[in-house]
């Protein structure tokens, strides 16, 4: 959606707050800021495997009850989880009870540790598909570079990882601006990244 709406504030918000009203704070105070830090990037990689075929709100209403049930997304003690936990969490009414789901945040887990080993970090690889020429606001779901960390990310063995979900998590995690024009984050976001150190650079 590329339109606005108007928030609680009277100022223009990207069209999807419309979608649910704590959209907005996610919106406002989350959405396509800069982050370097390892545990939210891999807790949004995380997330948005879990969302593929439900609705972001869905996710969001249950984050609080996903880092309880996945140790708030520390990968490394993600890494040694075993069948005991995964029957754990499909027993956690909290959370989205898929196995493959499950499964593939405890593999993303051990491959997260195996890229800190390569790279020195996840942002230092991840920050590398920056786009350097994004496409407008909202206009598309996926792209090159959300294509190419995909490939690159299936590669390394991780799982529910496809180009779209590569895309939102890049949204998301601020590697684009991806605010509509006329939204009155967008400028902040802008700031945001314009100070923002890439890792590795």
């Amino acid at each position: 959606m590329s339109t606005t709406i108007i928030g609680p504030d009277g100022k223009a918000r990207c069209g999807w707050c419309a979608a649910a009203p704590e959209f907005f704070d996610y919106h406002d105070r989350e959405w396509g800021f800069p982050v370097s830090d390892d545990q939210r990037l891999f807790e949004k990689l995380c997330l948005e495997g879990f969302q593929s075929g439900l609705s972001w709100r869905t996710i969001l209403a249950k984050r609080e009850n996903f880092r309880a049930a996945f140790c708030n997304f520390n990968f490394e003690r993600i890494a040694s989880f075993g069948e005991s936990d995964v029957q754990r969490l499909l027993g956690d009414a909290g959370i989205v009870r898929h196995r493959g789901k499950i499964e593939a945040v405890i593999n993303n887990g051990q491959r997260a540790c195996e890229m800190v080993k390569q790279e020195g970090s996840l942002a230092t690889f991840i920050w590398r598909y920056e786009p350097e020429h994004p496409a407008e606001p909202q206009t598309v779901s996926t792209s090159p570079e959300s294509i190419a960390l995909s490939k690159e990310l299936k590669k390394r063995g991780w799982k529910f990882v496809g180009p779209t979900t590569a895309y939102a998590f890049m949204q998301a995690m601020g590697l684009i601006n991806d605010h509509v024009k006329d939204c009155a984050i967008r400028a902040e976001v802008e700031l945001a990244r314009r100070d923002f150190a890439r890792p590795g650079r």
